[in-house]
């Protein structure tokens, strides 16, 4: 499972034009799902991510977590996060989960991320998204299970 986390002021994930997700401060998460992951990925990063001190503190060091501002987390379904580019100019997806795999691991992980105490969105799996981020700092983290 791989994840690509964006520290953001402001985050919005839209289909066909509409809203289904909106936060103020907080963080946008890009999932990918790989072959075999499962559950231990999913305890691994959201224990992680929900605890991870990327926010300011009153003296301008990242101290804090998502959950000590009060902040919220949009996660968004993202096979492109295992593109393989080692051969030719197309990549290769052939290392990310089947979407019959993906998207109630997908689901499992906001409702992991949730039990936290992170206020958890989620992206619509499989959908063509619009993804808005206000990259804040701007900060972004690649973690990996």
């Amino acid at each position: 499972m791989r994840a690509l986390l964006q520290r953001v002021s402001h985050g919005k994930v839209s289909v066909a034009g509409k809203r289904i997700a909106e936060i103020e401060q907080g963080l946008i998460i890009l999932l990918g799902v790989g072959e075999g992951d499962g559950q231990a990925e999913i305890d691994y990063l959201t224990k992680k991510i929900a605890h991870l001190r990327i926010f300011e503190d009153k003296d301008g060091k990242m101290n804090l977590s998502a959950i000590d501002i009060g902040g919220e987390a949009i996660v968004v379904s993202q096979f492109t996060l295992y593109a393989d580019t080692k051969k030719g100019r197309r990549p290769s997806f052939v290392h990310a989960a089947h979407p019959d795999i993906a998207a109630p691991l997908i689901e499992k992980f906001i409702e992991a991320l949730t039990a936290e105490g992170l206020k958890t969105q989620g992206g619509e799996f499989g959908a063509n998204m619009m993804v808005e981020i206000k990259n804040d700092g701007p900060v972004t983290i690649w973690m990996e299970r």
